[in-house]
């Protein structure tokens, strides 16, 4: 008999075992295709919907730098046209997008985009700003400067509320979800980059592990983190947080990868420096 319950047990434990090893998420791995705007100097991805359209900012032949949105492989620029330089962070499902532009005083000026109409958006009294995400309820996040410093901001569509992360010298704002989580990048008391969740007035710090800088992007419905973080040989790569739990990728075509965007599809956008120079945008499922 005692054999017998000997033999149960060990039957049981491996049971168990064979039982969490299939319940077990794989390991995480990532499929790139580069992203690159035909006749351009440079090109980055900042932002990626839900299906799948992208935005982001191209230099040109001429050396001018617009932004743009690619759907279906269909590119069209999107300049604002009260400034020069704009970038393009963000889109949400309902295709607003969100960036901002170079004034004629050369102060960053954050912006939205939709149905063909640019509007200026930042705090009153800000000497220049940026929007950095926007979710599908149309809450927009980023960063402005006063005479105080800068902060972050959220934008609910009518009341603008001050972030600042506590004990930060600089708040620089971040991404949104759906479900109103935020990233936000701030700069420490040594001037490194530092990231948090952020949702009300709670802040998390969700550094990469081991990273000199660490400068979270976008966030998805699942809570998961893209983002761009740099060495001790001051080279960049990107780190994806997925189910709590740090990943770090480079793109295999270049020497320097950012991670910027994500969306619920599991896909994730930024750019690479390739091994002649040129920065370069691409998309990668995992």
């Amino acid at each position: 008999m005692k054999n017998y319950w000997s033999a149960l047990c060990l039957l049981m434990a491996v049971l168990v075992l064979v039982l969490s090893a299939s319940a077990a998420e794989p390991p995480v791995t990532f499929t790139f295709k580069t992203i690159a705007i035909a006749g351009a100097q440079s090109t980055q991805v900042f932002g990626i919907n839900n299906s799948g359209v992208m935005v982001g900012s191209y230099v040109d032949r001429h050396g001018t730098r617009h932004g743009f949105m690619l759907a279906g492989g269909k590119l069209t620029d999107i300049d604002d046209p009260n400034g020069t330089n704009t970038y393009c962070f963000a889109i949400n499902q309902a295709g607003v997008i969100v960036g901002n532009y170079t004034t004629s005083s050369f102060a960053a000026q954050a912006f939205m985009y939709q149905g063909g109409t640019f509007t200026d958006i930042g705090p009153a009294g800000s000497t220049g700003s940026q929007a950095l995400g926007i979710n599908d309820q149309g809450e927009i996040s980023g960063n402005f400067a006063d005479s105080a410093g800068v902060h972050g901001f959220l934008w609910d569509g009518t009341t603008y509320t001050t972030q600042d992360v506590p004990g930060a010298a600089f708040t620089l704002g971040g991404g949104i979800n759906k479900a109103g989580l935020q990233t936000e990048v701030w700069i420490d008391s040594a001037s490194s980059s530092e990231s948090s969740l952020h949702k009300g007035s709670q802040y998390k710090t969700i550094d990469v592990p081991g990273a000199e800088d660490s400068s979270a992007g976008g966030i998805n419905s699942a809570g998961d983190v893209v983002y761009s973080w740099e060495d001790d040989s001051d080279n960049y790569h990107g780190a994806l947080r997925h189910g709590g739990h740090f990943v770090n990728f480079d793109n295999p075509n270049g020497t320097r990868t950012f991670g910027y965007g994500i969306n619920d599809h599991r896909t994730i956008v930024g750019a690479y420096v390739d091994t002649n120079g040129v920065t370069l945008g691409y998309k990668a499922t995992y």
